[in-house]
């Protein structure tokens, strides 16, 4: 009887090796998955785009889906019941038009912060130094548009450098505003310093000291209409991760508070 229980009990643990070396699928059990849809800032498109694929790798059931415009229109489109389970805004005013309507899940959560730059055709033909240099007869410039949160910035920046100027078009994002420059349109546009990072081979980017008075903090949140929350939480702590803060880093956000 003892050699028949040795036996049985020897057999036993050798299943339980094998079944410890047997390797289990990613993030199983996790709830993490299905789909996740994800309204964010224009300027976060090549950054989110990639954390999006990170975190499909990470949890292999999700997938992301990213609507990228102005923080703005992407706000009033929640407020309108448009269906998004994360909402990532380039303004704590633009966050607040869609937490004040009742329709942000829990207190948003700033990740980055991001500083304007002057974008001007590679080389510099125009020879902008600086803000006053827009103010100058025959200068085409691209701002966004004021409700925009770049355009908001532009501003500020603007009233503190004490320049006047006439825009000759107001985009509704700040990729609009930067595509006018790529499409030798103007001149030169402000745009944010991530985005002229983004388009370094096109266009070179003029730093002011201005737009120190002009700096966006970035919330996020999960929305209270989530139709997938598991994943919608997940995404918000991958944003807020340190690889997600290092992928912000990367692309020349601002960490919160700097």
């Amino acid at each position: 009887m003892t050699a028949r229980w040795g036996s049985l009990a020897a057999a036993l643990v050798l299943v339980l090796a094998g079944c410890a070396d047997t390797p289990r699928p990613a993030a199983s059990g996790d709830g993490v998955r299905g789909p996740v849809t994800v309204f964010a800032a224009a300027s976060l498109t090549e950054t989110f785009t990639r954390l999006g694929k990170e975190f499909e790798a990470d949890h292999p059931g999700a997938t992301v889906t990213f609507s990228f415009a102005g923080s703005s229109a992407l706000a009033t489109q929640i407020n309108q019941g448009a269906p998004a389970d994360v909402f990532a805004a380039a303004s704590p005013a633009t966050m607040a038009t869609v937490a004040d309507a009742g329709n942000a899940d829990g207190a948003p959560a700033t990740f980055a912060r991001n500083q304007l730059v002057v974008a001007v055709p590679k080389g510099n033909p125009g020879r902008v130094g600086g803000l006053a240099d827009l103010a100058r007869p025959g200068v085409k410039v691209a701002l966004c548009a004021e409700q925009v949160p770049c355009g908001a910035a532009a501003r500020t920046a603007l009233d503190a450098a004490g320049v006047s100027l006439t825009p000759v078009t107001l985009e509704q994002d700040v990729r609009g505003a930067l595509a006018k420059v790529r499409l030798g349109e103007v001149d030169a546009a402000l745009v944010y310093r991530t985005d002229a990072t983004a388009a370094a081979s096109e266009v070179d980017a003029v730093e002011f000291p201005e737009s120190a008075r002009g700096v966006n903090d970035y919330p996020v949140v999960m929305l209270r209409r989530a139709g997938n929350p598991a994943a919608a939480r997940a995404f918000v702590a991958y944003v807020l991760s340190d690889r997600g803060r290092a992928a912000l880093t990367a692309a020349g956000f601002q960490a919160p508070g700097s």
